[in-house]
């Protein structure tokens, strides 16, 4: 189906679908939920580790190829959530992460004071945040996105610490350990997936904006003379990863930030943005590659009084590398594949199915005996048991095959496998394709390549 004839995608429908299939559930349902914070069910934890571990194949376990036709140097790290405090001081997190907010005397809500005109008044959802005559807005006042808490038996001043907003400062305060650790060289990067916290003033747009999310981060230092080329070689990079998950090219675009939305350190900072269905036809940021400068290890090594900087025996010159961050939002990025995914097709019982690139999809294969007698739910679990060793797979023997195909379709199963009269004559199985719900009988002992050669690597 064509972009052009596609019917718009409600986000409200793809909020419902995710919970009705076990995608994406409140947090706290039972009590009414808990605004910003989401929880991930059984297939939505598949989704999210499937991104996420091919992000570190491609990272960090099998590189890209750099320039110069050799394989990156890239490890990976796992630093904790909770820092010594002066880290966020030196960061400049304490001072400069923050965000303005004004609230509503007449309402009693809250929005960002930069962005009063992606809100709906309360009073009268026609309107912006802020027009209608019953507003009565405070000044704007900064508020702190870091979530506090303490380390120890006494809560005061001196045990106080944060939750990390980003997983980057775990990256520079193990630069030098790296380096004396792991015969590494600049040119090298960094790379670490975990969770990261920000008291958002407004979350929205369901988990788009949370309060509790996790980050897809690296850290790549190199020489300043070549960090402009560097810059360019991961902005490209990481456009074709996502284009690799089935992300459609039409969706995604680069968005430069301009000089007025640089750090004052940033030396350049380009988004990668795609078209979610709340901010079509416009785009919203799916993961931003900085030029950090040499800001961050300048910084830590000011404030921890430790030699930070690098002997390059190449160049026979002593320096601090200025870094290049690709980060993305893996709750983000779950987002962006559900949306892709999420396609109406009026022709089938379900109304509509997930089109997860097969190697991205929560459940690769799906076993059906057509009838739950005669051999057949025998002959599906021992195909079953075989194909669970190499790839996500589910039995499934209740209610009638219709059904359980459009349960599948909704959870963006890629095949189907019936075992029906004919397979225990002849030890062939009937195959569905999800996207074009033709089908095709092949030999059981065919499942498995049939699978591995269209799953593709990280399967």
């Amino acid at each position: 189906m064509s972009t052009a004839t596609a019917p718009e995608k409600s986000m409200d429908q793809i909020v419902a679908l995710c919970k009705r299939r076990g995608l994406i559930y409140p947090a706290s349902d039972i009590y009414g939920g808990l605004n910003g914070f989401w929880d991930y069910g059984p297939l939505g934890t598949q989704l999210k580790n499937n991104i996420r571990d091919d992000w570190w194949r491609r990272m960090v376990e099998c590189p890209p190829i750099g320039p110069d036709g050799e394989p990156l140097a890239l490890v990976g790290l796992d630093s904790a959530i909770i820092q010594h405090p002066t880290t966020w001081v030196a960061s400049g997190h304490v001072e400069q992460f923050t965000d303005p907010m004004v609230d509503c005397r007449s309402c009693k809500a809250r929005f960002r004071a930069d962005q009063l005109a992606d809100y709906e008044c309360p009073q009268k959802p026609s309107r912006r945040a802020g027009e209608h005559e019953k507003c009565d807005l405070t000044d704007p006042r900064e508020f702190n996105l870091m979530f506090e808490s303490h380390v120890g038996a006494v809560k005061d001043e001196s045990s106080k610490v944060h939750l990390r907003p980003e997983t980057a400062q775990g990256i520079f305060l193990n630069y030098k350990n790296v380096l004396d650790t792991m015969r590494v060289k600049v040119p090298f990067g960094i790379a670490q997936f975990g969770k990261a916290f920000r008291n958002e003033v407004t979350p929205r747009n369901f988990i788009f904006r949370s309060r509790e999310f996790e980050q897809m981060e690296m850290e790549w230092f190199c020489h300043e003379a070549d960090s402009m080329d560097w810059f360019e070689y991961w902005k490209h990079e990481r456009m074709q990863w996502w284009l690799s998950l089935g992300i459609a090219a039409e969706n995604l675009q680069y968005r430069d930030h301009d000089e007025k939305e640089l750090a004052h350190y940033s030396k350049a900072c380009v988004d990668v943005e795609y078209r979610y269905p709340f901010t079509s036809p416009g785009f919203g940021e799916l993961e931003g590659i900085a030029h950090r400068g040499c800001y961050d290890l300048t910084q830590h090594q000011l404030f921890s009084k430790q030699k930070l900087q690098y002997f390059d025996p190449q160049r026979n010159e002593t320096y601090l590398p200025n870094v290049i961050e690709p980060a993305s939002g893996l709750s983000r990025g779950v987002l962006v594949l559900i949306c892709e995914a999420y396609t109406v097709d009026e022709s089938r019982p379900s109304k509509l199915y997930l089109k997860f690139h097969p190697r991205m999809a929560p459940i690769k294969a799906a076993i059906f005996p057509l009838v739950a007698k005669d051999g057949m739910p025998e002959a599906a679990q021992k195909l079953y048991l075989e194909l669970r060793r190499r790839v996500s797979v589910q039995l499934d023997v209740k209610q009638n095959i219709g059904k359980r195909y459009a349960r599948m379709d909704e959870a963006g199963t890629p095949y189907c496998f019936t075992v029906d009269g004919q397979t225990l004559t002849d030890q062939t199985v009937t195959v569905r394709d999800r996207d074009t719900v033709a089908q095709e009988r092949i030999g059981i002992d065919k499942v498995e390549p049939f699978l591995a050669e269209r799953i593709g690597d990280g399967g």
